[in-house]
């Protein structure tokens, strides 16, 4: 089987987990015996492009012609069974649906963000989860608020270009929604349930987990929609040493918080941003991962990372979150908020309710995305580690172990190759 990946690298100054899966991906793919071809481009190319090409930017999340060009070449010279999108901005644009069709191949496309819909992908702003574009034939609030890169002028293009790409979207054969929470994305925006397989990504196996420690581990960009400011709120409603260690690794425009914090208390210690070996050693430091995001997170790597090393999770039930850690709470409807998510955790949905409101599932726990269900929830988490630190191991190596998820993956390729639905 031959197979073309197609990705739009984020720039390398930008940690992305979704360019290490992709890295992983195709690692995984060779491994397992698929010819890999990718067609990546990375955004770290736009300063030293010629002036030509850099004039032809802002048109190239709705056409690339460049990229169309190499990729028509690619395909005719290969002629591959299916080609894999990732990420299509800037540089390959949405059009390379359309191209790859042209030349007879069928198109996987990976579901990393909610930018179908949401011109900032996150469908959050301004420290709330938003949703004011969906339904929409042109999203019209992101340009208003300046959703894409803070600006005015670019949110303009990339609401334009998703308004564009409405019907190369819905060309697409198959859907990979990496949690159940992007598969119901997708049917609301059109998608029928037979182009749409939930796959989720995977982390390398890191062999028999050790001993669990002490404490918690929050790993991630220190940025408002990741919940590091609700987290420290919800610490500091314990006395300083009561939980043990919290453990801050990443970066980000709330490092200040975090450094503040760290010196107010003995109990936080922020580590920074960690190389590989870094983040396994944070992690088998900690006893309980926490994934306290504010935004409908689609899919935490350091979630993944945390089942495979046998350390159960303690997250928001928001997004992919409940999914990965087997407590699917009912999903939130649009606009709704925390108080309507503390009211779903509570009734349970999937897993097994508790009753001050945490959501427990086989490899952790959900809560409200408030300071004081968090709070509530800490000491529960620290006490039941040990007995889900089996479960936790359990459920990576049953649903996010990477020979699992590759031959899935592989699965997907075969149905499309032999059966592709151009629309």
């Amino acid at each position: 089987m031959k197979i073309v990946v197609a990705h739009n690298r984020y720039r390398e100054a930008q940690p992305s987990g979704e360019n290490t899966i992709v890295d992983s991906e195709i690692a995984q793919l060779t491994a397992a015996g698929v010819e890999v071809l990718p067609f990546i481009r990375s955004s770290d190319e736009i300063p030293s492009m010629s002036k030509v090409a850099k004039a032809l930017l802002p048109i190239s999340p709705i056409w690339a012609p460049r990229a169309q060009h190499d990729l028509s070449r690619l395909l005719t010279e290969n002629r591959p069974d299916v080609l894999h999108l990732h990420n299509p901005y800037p540089l390959l644009s949405p059009w390379v649906v359309r191209t790859a069709h042209r030349h007879g191949v069928p198109v996987v496309q990976t579901v990393h963000n909610y930018r179908q819909v949401c011109s900032s992908g996150i469908y959050f702003r301004d420290g709330v989860i938003c949703q004011d574009c969906k339904g929409r034939a042109l999203g019209v609030p992101a340009i208003k608020h300046r959703c894409y890169r803070d600006s005015a002028a670019q949110s303009a293009l990339m609401a334009t270009t998703l308004a564009v790409h409405r019907g190369t979207w819905r060309s697409v054969d198959r859907y990979v929604a990496l949690t159940s929470a992007i598969a119901d994305h997708l049917r609301d925006y059109g998608i029928p349930d037979e182009r749409i397989v939930v796959k989720p990504n995977s982390v390398p196996d890191p062999g028999r987990p050790t001993p669990l420690g002490d404490g918690f581990l929050y790993m991630a960009r220190l940025s408002p929609e990741k919940g590091v400011d609700l987290l420290l709120d919800a610490w500091r409603r314990h006395p300083v040493g009561a939980l043990g260690t919290l453990r801050i690794a990443g970066d980000g425009e709330l490092r200040p918080l975090v450094e503040a914090a760290a010196a107010e208390r003995a109990d936080v210690v922020y580590l920074g941003q960690l190389d590989r070996a870094g983040v396994r050693a944070a992690v088998e430091a900690s006893a309980v991962v926490i994934a306290a995001s504010m935004w409908h997170d689609v899919l935490p790597t350091v979630i993944i990372e945390a089942l495979a090393s046998g350390r159960p999770v303690l997250g928001t039930a928001l997004g992919g979150i409940p999914y990965l850690v087997g407590a699917d709470a009912p999903h939130e409807p649009a606009g709704t908020g925390p108080a309507q998510v503390a009211s779903a955790v509570a009734g349970g949905g999937g897993g097994s309710p508790m009753p001050d409101g945490i959501g427990l599932g086989d490899a952790g726990w959900v809560v409200a995305p408030e300071p004081a269900a968090l709070a509530a929830a800490l000491p529960v988490a620290r006490a039941g580690a040990p007995r889900l630190a089996l479960t936790a191991r359990a459920r990576y190596e049953r649903t996010f172990h990477p020979d699992v998820v590759t031959k899935q993956l592989i699965d997907i390729y075969a149905g499309v190759a032999r059966n592709p639905n151009h629309v």
